[in-house]
This record gives structure tokens, sequence and C-alpha cells, in this order.
């Protein structure tokens, strides 16, 4: 295994983090060989899983002692279970860094609870930390979801379901940024891999990579419609997506952690169902092309039976997606190509585009 879980709570000389101290690990190292060191760091990176009220189900954090610094990759959902787990199995006095893979409520939802109990550094996403103390940006929300032909009466609900902190609990003053203030020596690359959202980080070690939401089995995670929190305008998750296919490739010898379900088989196991998966809904979508309205396109497929807010939402955002995919299919098909797997998704493909 690349990694561990807690069957209960930590020792109490070593909650959480897998080591009973940094001296008799630095110990036990100098007696292993090169590949059972490399294990044996694989071994003291824990995976904790906390449910969550959430369709997507439970969701991963990880501790590891890097550099001789207990850190915790992501904090789970702002709920009385997820802060009885994290008080149970993560040593909350050791804790020095806490390290978001992405702002959704499910990754980041206790941090501002361990921002009072902990004297941790807090590291967002550079994106993400745009948003603090952002006023306009529902206002500019309002303005995306109008040109794409959403109502005021259903833009007015949503921003009254997303304002009452349903899907954005308050943020920790004098947060740092994770890809200008991480620590050299916790020994850690950051690779920014939009596409899920626009604040995407992977975090990879010499053996591992922690990769959040955007490498996940079995589930294909909706490309989220928002605002470009640098330019004002829409944030085109497919054109960043593209991109990041590139860094995923380069993934392949690591070991991955994932925001949900326990294991991934391989990278290239992820990238080809997630592919795949779209493409064959791109078939559904393409007689609707030229349709710019995307809520009627939606009333259209689905003939007035999705009516729940968030859903909605998660459904404009995939087909603004998959538009503009029938915008620029050549985009992927380049990046498919040069991570060497068009041929798998060649089928697909040409389905999607009508060849």
């Amino acid at each position: 295994m690349g990694w561990s879980r807690p069957s209960g709570p930590a020792p109490a000389s070593s909650p959480g983090t897998g080591y009973s101290s940094t001296r008799r690990s630095r110990a036990v190292f100098r007696n292993l060989s090169l590949s059972q060191m490399r294990q044996q760091a694989l071994m003291q990176i824990i995976q904790h899983t906390i449910n969550t009220p959430y369709i997507v189900g439970p969701v991963h954090c990880y501790t590891a002692v890097l550099g001789g610094d207990l850190v915790l990759f992501d904090t789970g959902p702002p709920t009385e279970e997820g802060r009885t787990y994290l008080q149970k199995h993560v040593d909350l006095h050791r804790l020095q860094h806490i390290i978001v893979t992405h702002c959704h409520i499910d990754h980041y939802g206790q941090l501002f609870w361990l921002s009072e109990q902990t004297d941790a550094a807090i590291y967002l996403p550079y994106r993400d930390s745009l948003k603090v103390g952002d006023e306009r940006l529902m206002e500019r929300m309002s303005v995306l979801l109008t040109g794409k032909g959403f109502d005021a009466g259903y833009i007015a609900s949503l921003q009254d379901f997303l304002q009452r902190n349903v899907l954005f609990p308050p943020f920790p003053e004098d947060c740092l940024i994770v890809e200008q203030d991480l620590p050299e020596h916790l020994g850690i690359t950051v690779l920014n891999c939009p596409g899920h959202s626009q604040s995407d980080l992977v975090f990879v070690g010499d053996e591992w990579a922690v990769t959040g939401d955007i490498l996940l089995r079995g589930i294909f995670q909706s490309p989220l419609l928002d605002v470009d929190l640098q330019s004002g305008g829409r944030f085109r998750n497919y054109d960043a997506y593209c991109a990041t296919l590139l860094k995923l490739a380069d993934l392949r010898d690591k070991r991955i952690l994932p925001g949900h379900r326990h294991t991934v088989e391989s990278v290239d196991t992820c990238i080809r169902f997630y592919v795949a998966k779209m493409l064959q809904r791109v078939e559904q979508l393409r007689p609707y092309r030229r349709e710019e309205n995307i809520a009627a396109i939606i009333e259209k497929l689905f003939g007035g039976t999705m009516t729940e807010l968030f859903h909605v939402y998660l459904k404009a955002s995939e087909i603004v997606f998959m538009k503009d995919f029938l915008e620029q299919p050549q985009q992927l098909r380049e990046s498919l190509e040069a991570i060497g797997l068009f041929d798998d998704m060649a089928e697909h493909f040409c389905r999607a585009v009508g060849l």
C-alpha cells in the first residue's frame, strides 16, 4: 500500500502521524535500502476518511511528517462529525501546516475551525485566495448566469443558497498562498491542474501525489462554471483541462492519493474514464450545439424534471464545458495524442464530433 488508514485513534505518542518521533524514524531509515526507505515514507502518509452530507460521499484528507513537520492536506466538511474525527486522529497541537487542494466545501470546510484550534500555517491556492473579501463575486456570477439564459428568480435563489454559507464557509484571516509561501523543506512540488475548478492544485512528493478532485476513480466531477478570478470573465474549464492533461501524465509513476474513493488504479484509467464519460454526454448534447441558452437546453434535455438549484448549476457547468469542446475538439485531441491516449479514445471522440 502507498498509504495507511487509521483503524482507530492514533497512539497518544504520535496521533495521526505514523511516527513515534522524528529521531526514531531517522534511525530506522539508516538501516533500510533505498527502495525500503521509499516504501516506509509512503506508509507514513495517512489517509483519513470523513463522511460528508454531499452526493460525492466521503472525502479523504491526508497527514504526513515532511521535513520534520506535521502536515494536513485538506480538512473535510464543516460538520460536527468531521471535527470529532480530526480531534481524534490528528495531533492538532503538533500540526504545523494545513494545505488545501481547492476550496470546495468538502475539502476546506474545517479550515476556519482549525485556525481557532491550532497554530498551524494555512495555505490556500492563489485563485481561491482571490475570493476572500471579493464583494463583487456574486454580482459577476449573476451576469455570467444571465448570459447563459437563467432568469432573475433562479439566480436570486442560487445566490441566497450560496450566501448562507451552505457551500462557502468563512475563510480564516492571514492565510498564506500555496504557490508562493510553501516552505521548501517540506519537499512538495506544486502543480496547477485546473479543470474541475480553476484553483485545483496537486501536491507531489518523491513517490506520491495528493490530487484532490482532479483524479478520481469512477466519478465524473463536473467542471464548475465560474467567474475567472483574475480576468473577471468566464473561466474556461475546457481549455484548462486540456492543458492539465499534460501535467497529469507526469504522475504516472506516483502513488495517487485522491480526494474521494480509496484508491486510483492508474492515472491513465482515470483520464480514460473521465474523457469517455464526457464524450458520451457530448453525443446527447450535439443537437443543441448552436443553442446559446443553457437554461433552455436543460429544459429540453430533462423536460422540467431537474429542479434542484445546485443540480441545475452543475448541469449548466457541464454543458458549457461540452459546448467549448464542440467548438474546439482538436484541442482535446492534441492533448490526448501528446500523452499517448488518443487511440484509446478515438471511437468515442469520432462519435462525439459526428464523424
